[in-house]
């Protein structure tokens, strides 16, 4: 009797994981590096304590999410208490002249309030120029809904990039590291699957979203992450090594 309970309860965690949808914009896990992984409702953040910035932030953006009654109006950025001190607070944007740039924008997430929220956690905050914040960067995010709308669903994850080459910048008094760019890869699984890349220099001067274009491969050589791990490795392969602006 003990036996047919053990067995009926391993194929009952069986099939509930087999239910259970993979969650193909998640990143593999950091090897060798620190990260404090934390789930959200519209997104999921890789949160780095040393820089006190993400290392990514991860979403499966669908068109339903692109509209929705809560807007960013009335909502403020907010320290998060699930990551260790010390970490990023609105005192650190002060006088910085840095923008208090969003990862997962608050664009992408009106569908709900929590998750309306909690895009304003400093978990999914970058200092960001406010050039690329206000022009580049939201041109991207822009793209990237109209992309949802098209195809009906996208996943995406983008973070921050540093230059080993370059002395390192910080604000405030718990040293938020300032990025050097920014990366996002897209990846659409309706149809035949394609992904495409992009990286931004966290500067103010005008750059051409064509310029911008990279593949995903080239992103992971950037960063050390492997990116859309839960696609079948062939596809991953051919989809990572092409970056086509007019294949969107």
């Amino acid at each position: 009797m003990k036996l047919k309970l053990l067995l009926l309860s391993v194929i009952t965690t069986l099939s509930a994981a087999a239910r259970e949808p993979l969650k193909y914009e998640l990143p593999a896990p950091l090897k060798g590096r620190t990260e404090i992984v934390l789930t959200r409702m519209g997104y999921t953040t890789s949160y780095n304590p040393t820089t006190r910035n993400p290392n990514w932030v991860a979403w499966h953006l669908t068109k339903a999410h692109t509209y929705g009654k809560n807007q960013r109006s009335g909502e403020t950025f907010t320290e998060d208490n699930k990551v260790p001190t010390p970490r990023a607070t609105d005192w650190d944007y002060y006088n910085s002249r840095f923008d208090r740039g969003h990862m997962c924008p608050a664009g992408d997430n009106k569908w709900d309030a929590t998750a309306m929220r909690e895009s304003f956690m400093f978990t999914n905050i970058c200092p960001q120029n406010h050039g690329l914040n206000k022009y580049e960067w939201n041109d991207l995010e822009i793209l990237c809904r109209d992309w949802a709308c098209e195809y009906g669903a996208i996943d995406i994850v983008c973070g921050p990039l540093y230059d080993r080459q370059k002395p390192a910048r910080y604000i405030g008094k718990n040293r938020v590291r300032v990025p050097d760019a920014f990366f996002k890869v897209v990846l659409c699984r309706q149809g035949k699957p394609k992904a495409i890349g992009f990286i931004y220099q966290n500067e103010g001067r005008k750059q051409k979203m064509s310029e911008a274009v990279r593949s995903v491969d080239e992103i992971e050589l950037l960063t050390g992450f492997d990116f859309f791990p839960a696609l079948e490795d062939a596809t991953e392969r051919k989809v990572e090594a092409e970056a086509r602006l007019s294949d969107w």
